[in-house]
């Protein structure tokens, strides 16, 4: 399998963002009304493990990352929340 092109990997970011969101309006009770606490922590728990997923990603090598010059300061906050949120 060949390396993730340039748009796969922003395509991955931007993935990446949309379980960034859900888990902080799930959090903030702004999602999923009327699904039951455990729907809810599920979710964010899925959501979380994808996140963490995606940062871990690796180059062919096995050792380089895929991301450059991303940021992730709001990703880390939404897997520490989410943990947190999951207990």
């Amino acid at each position: 399998m060949a390396d993730k092109t340039a748009e796969n990997i922003a395509q991955d970011y931007i993935a990446m963002g949309h379980s960034v969101s859900l888990i902080t309006d799930v959090i903030a009770g702004d999602a999923m009304d009327g699904e039951t606490d455990a729907e809810k922590k599920a979710c964010v728990s899925r959501n979380v493990e994808h996140l963490e997923l995606m940062k871990a990603m690796k180059k062919e090598d096995g050792t380089t990352s895929i991301w450059t010059d991303e940021s992730f300061t709001a990703i880390d906050k939404a897997v520490t929340d989410g943990k947190s949120y999951v207990g």
